[in-house]
């Protein structure tokens, strides 16, 4: 039997068509993006840095994918000169919490930190050379450390907490050729910059925590490639951090110690607090020594900078280096002595650095000539 339509059955359709074309459309402008990242806690971590879809196109671009969102800290921790790509990933409906201007902000179970270490201008082909990335994972039992190591072919970066050497050669901004052996951490080197102990009970419990994310070294502008904003305020926008605080104030703010514009002290006091504070703290790898290098303790307090801090109990150092720092007088002060070698048995920091960072050396010999005589 065959079907007849007549006019209004033909309107009818017509109609009925255009309406469903219409909700397709409709549906589709309300099309929310999903994020590809991937971090499921019962596997991590992964063989491959790329299994976890922190970045879109080419891995090496590090072009980040949706909700990876990079950062920098105002004063960063040197690492044998090499450059550094920060970002953070947090899971759907998670938000970081904020527990003061100098402290790590606590960030959700399923939160991830990566930063990614290269060079630019490599010879022999002066070329960019990514040498590993570094991933913090947050479980429920705390923090894990996951290390990536790139291949030569700058195709992937590979599960590695062995750590390794790798020499390499640059040229710098001023064109001089510079050398390093670059040293790539094992889990215990981690641990010792990561550890924050307290004891429980009489129990000496270990936790490892983030060293960067303080609200005092992200409080600057960041350029997005949406535009520049406060880092922070990026942060609640991007709805990554509760927005129950008020920005630190300037004087709990680190600044950039490169800025040669800037006061000395604070130059110094930034430099140390996020090159030596994590170990010389509360808690930390080297809380017997009595120095308090965190920028919130160093706020006129030269003790806790180890100016006129006696050295009795260091053996095996120049009998000269009677001060943590003498005023005035960088032959006297073990600070300045232990910056400024390259012997790993006396060097700070203990670890993330094979070389002498020259210009680091030189703010703290401007600092130290800069104060006033022990009493």
């Amino acid at each position: 039997m065959t079907k007849k339509y007549t006019f209004f059955n033909l309107i009818l359709l017509f109609f009925l068509g255009f309406y469903a074309c219409s909700d397709d459309q409709g549906s589709s402008s309300e099309y929310t993006p999903i994020s590809p990242v991937t971090v499921d806690l019962t596997q991590v971590p992964y063989e491959k840095l790329s299994d976890y879809h922190f970045f879109e196109g080419s891995l090496k671009n590090q072009n980040p994918s949706l909700n990876v969102l990079p950062y920098t800290p105002a004063s960063t921790l040197f690492t044998d000169y090499a450059l550094k790509k920060r970002f953070v990933w947090l899971p759907k409906n998670t938000k970081a919490t904020f527990n003061g201007d100098g402290k790590v902000l606590e960030l959700p179970v399923g939160a991830v930190l990566i930063k990614t270490f290269y060079y630019d201008n490599v010879q022999p082909s002066n070329t960019t050379r990514i040498l590993e990335t570094r991933l913090m994972i947050r479980k429920e039992s705390g923090w894990i450390f996951a290390n990536y190591v790139w291949n030569d072919e700058q195709t992937e970066a590979y599960f590695d907490l062995d750590g390794s050497d790798i020499p390499i050669s640059w040229i710098d901004e001023n064109n001089n050729l510079k050398n390093a052996t670059y040293r790539i951490p094992n889990e215990v080197q981690c641990i010792t910059c990561h550890k924050s102990e307290q004891e429980v009970n009489n129990v000496l419990i270990t936790t490892h925590t983030p060293i960067g994310i303080k609200p005092q070294n992200l409080n600057f502008n960041y350029n997005y490639t949406d535009g520049t904003k406060n880092q922070l305020l990026k942060w609640i926008e991007e709805d990554y951090l509760e927005n129950n605080f008020n920005l630190p104030s300037v004087q709990n703010t680190v600044v950039d110690y490169h800025d040669t514009s800037l006061p000395i002290d604070l130059r110094a006091r930034s430099y140390v607090d996020i090159n030596c504070a994590h170990c010389h703290s509360v808690g930390g790898h080297c809380s017997y020594r009595p120095m308090r290098f965190a920028y919130s303790d160093t706020y006129n307090n030269n003790t806790n900078m180890g100016v006129c801090v006696d050295t009795e109990d260091m053996q095996d150092f120049p009998p000269a280096l009677s001060k943590i720092v003498t005023p005035g007088n960088i032959g006297r002060s073990m600070m300045y002595y232990r910056l400024n070698t390259e012997d790993e048995s006396y060097r700070m920091p203990l670890h993330g650095r094979t070389i002498i960072h020259t210009e680091g050396v030189e703010l703290i010999e401007q600092w130290i000539n800069s104060l006033t005589p022990c009493p």
